[in-house]
């Protein structure tokens, strides 16, 4: 290929001997670059790249080079046949590949054609378009729009259905004058595009159901029949496009089922398909045993940012050390994850891990800290990674002054999430994404879903309601008690039915486990939670009715009786006299992880985005934000087993 290379660098500049070299420049590929970046750093089309290397369409490879018009006087294209006109365009936010090739009269066909990066990236803002004058549509005959009907269900609003859509109450009503004083059940709503028919709006043959089906048509011609839907959860890098190909169906009409899409695809976001799609299951990353990789011969750095505050200690004249430690819970804490981390790097060394550990007091409180001077006296912006500190803030504060040397900085034990910067790696998974994968493995198992909860629970009601459509929620009692009738009727007999119960009420709780006891004779039911619940602890809830209904929910730990995991507790206990905290065993896990990924024959980064790893009780499966950094979604999902023993779900 090399050999390729150069005998057309050479044989094009033998046909352009006095002009070539000032009309064009040589790129050199590197990894992960793409057409469009390329395109942007020298200001000129992907179209003028093509058009010099025609090649480059069937994609690159790094190392090879492209040769790149410049942008200063007339363009240098090599041409074997009469070029074609053509006008450009650059991609704006919210802008869809329907809306452009409507706008242009062009095909899709024929736009892809003309931007073969468009089938691999999707459309993105910032992007440069090659819109082909020649295929432009005779007369310039605008594409028709697509009919879209929605026929109303029980207790629907005007106001809901144009939210649905996206559009006004007014043009609900210009478009539908029938509805302006009431809106009858079964009514056939046009919501866009102009049917060339007009026939009778309330369709008859329509079946309506309250909560099971929702029936919306995007097609005038099979409006008697329903359309299932399913929903389906965005993943990482996925764009309009690559939806809308998966769907089946055209952006408008993708759009027209989930109009929050009008204001971008976010990572996360619940959106509603057709049910007749066989989704491929998540691409999740491959858990790897790191210590059985080829390890780098090179010798790594890595620094620990922990918040001794000695300073303090010293410094205080009313309390004793001994006394500190014991009123102290945050000192405790950090000395706990200094422990296990000391344990990791013993066991770092009889692995024989090349790698320099450096430990630094942080000096940190909630808003301040020494991590400043500590980078700059101790050249920080030469380590390989960096752990801690603890407090969020000072996380962020170390990552933007680390940022320019692309350090890794990983943050050990925050759960908040505030500025991103690249070089972030959250390792404690956020609140939100701890109870989204319990709603996936609910999901994966094709559960039906059903939520009591108390109504004092308001931020968990509106997580379920914006985020999980899917799950149906039992009515409560005119007191705010549970309707044990109520919550049976939503049982489904051909699948389990997973009951997400959220109230510390005990009341509420013995009623919501006796209605499931009284089912399971006719229904597989599960009872879950979403967050720690103190009240189930108590003597009035009896254990062995949890452990009937197997009581499920989302840990980011758990409770580990392996080999390995006995050996460190042992080693543990010999070196502090007492059994490792979550703390102790937290500051072992990401220490040990670190440093195996470290001594890996890539950047940290590198094997962040190839493989997930486990350790003694915490996971790591990093991904990355749209908005910067990565955080961490590894995620136990338990249940209690009728030996009295708390187990991982497969």
């Amino acid at each position: 290929m090399k050999y390729f290379l150069t005998f057309f660098v050479v044989l094009f500049f033998i046909y352009f001997p006095s002009q070539a070299q000032n009309k064009v420049i040589q790129h050199n590929v590197t990894k992960g670059e793409t057409i469009n970046q390329i395109a942007q750093k020298y200001k000129v089309t992907p179209y003028d790249i093509y058009q010099l290397n025609p090649d480059a369409q069937s994609g690159l490879k790094p190392n090879t080079i492209l040769l790149i018009p410049q942008n200063s006087g007339k363009q240098v294209v090599v041409q074997t046949k009469k070029s074609t006109p053509s006008t450009m365009h650059q991609v704006m936010p919210k802008e869809t590949l329907y809306g452009i090739e409507k706008k242009y009269g062009v095909t899709d066909e024929a736009l892809k054609q003309a931007n073969p990066f468009l089938e691999k990236e999707g459309l993105q803002i910032g992007q440069t378009l090659t819109i082909p004058s020649n295929v432009i549509l005779k007369n310039k005959t605008p594409i028709t729009e697509k009919v879209v009907f929605h026929f109303v269900l029980p207790k629907e609003t005007k106001y809901s259905i144009a939210k649905q859509y996206g559009i006004t109450i007014e043009e609900l009503e210009r478009k539908n004058p029938e509805v302006v004083t009431n809106l009858p059940e079964g009514f056939k709503l046009l919501i866009k595009g102009n049917p060339e028919t007009s026939g009778p709006k309330l369709d008859k043959t329509v079946p309506v159901t309250e909560s099971k089906k929702e029936i919306v048509t995007t097609n005038p011609v099979k409006t008697a029949s329903a359309v299932n839907y399913l929903n389906y959860i965005v993943k990482p890098k996925e764009t309009l496009y690559s939806l809308s190909k998966m769907a089946g169906i055209s952006q408008e009409e993708l759009t027209a089922l989930n109009p929050e899409l009008a204001q971008g695809v976010i990572e996360g976001m619940v959106l509603k398909f057709p049910a007749t799609i066989a989704f491929s299951p998540q691409v999740k990353k491959e858990y790897t045993e790191l210590s059985n990789n080829k390890r780098s011969s090179g010798r790594k750095k890595l620094v620990l940012l922990l918040p001794f505050n000695i300073s303090k200690i010293q410094g205080d004249t009313v309390n004793s050390t001994a006394m500190r430690l014991k009123k102290d819970k945050f000192l405790n804490m950090t000395l706990d994850f200094y422990a296990g981390a000391l344990i990791a790097i013993d066991s770092a060394k009889t692995l024989g891990l090349n790698i320099d550990v450096k430990i630094f007091d942080s000096q940190e409180t909630k808003n301040s800290s020494n991590v400043a001077a500590l980078i700059k006296s101790n050249d920080l912006e030469n380590s390989d990674a960096i752990i801690g500190p603890f407090y969020q803030s000072n996380v962020e504060k170390t990552a933007e002054l680390l940022l320019p040397n692309q350090v890794p900085v990983i943050s050990p034990l925050s759960k908040d999430l505030g500025a991103s910067y690249a070089n972030i790696f959250q390792s404690i998974p956020a609140p939100e994404a701890v109870k989204n994968a319990m709603f996936d493995y609910m999901r994966s198992k094709g559960g039906n879903m059903v939520a009591v909860v108390d109504k004092k629970k308001g931020s968990i009601i509106q997580f379920i309601k914006e985020n999980h459509k899917d799950v149906r929620f039992s009515a409560l009692t005119e007191n705010g008690g549970v309707s044990a009738e109520n919550l049976k009727s939503l049982f489904v007999k051909d699948k389990i039915n997973y009951v997400v119960m959220e109230t510390g009420n005990t009341g509420m709780i013995k009623t919501t486990i006796a209605a499931m006891l009284s089912a399971m004779p006719s229904f597989k039911v599960q009872l879950v939670i979403l967050e720690p619940n103190e009240t189930l602890d108590t003597d009035e809830i009896n254990f062995g009715n949890l452990t009937k209904l197997k009581l499920m929910y989302p840990s980011v730990t758990r409770e580990n009786e392996s080999p390995e995991a006995l050996i460190f507790e042992k080693e543990f206990r010999k070196k502090n006299k007492i059994y490792p905290s979550v703390f102790a065993t937290r500051g072992f896990d990401l220490t040990f992880d670190t440093m195996l990924r470290l001594s890996q024959d890539k950047k940290y980064q590198e094997t962040i985005d190839a493989a997930a790893t486990e350790q003694i009780d915490n996971k790591f499966e990093f991904y990355k934000k749209e908005d910067g950094g990565y955080t961490n979604k590894g995620i136990y999902i338990l249940y209690y087993d009728t030996d009295l023993t708390i187990k991982e779900a497969n």
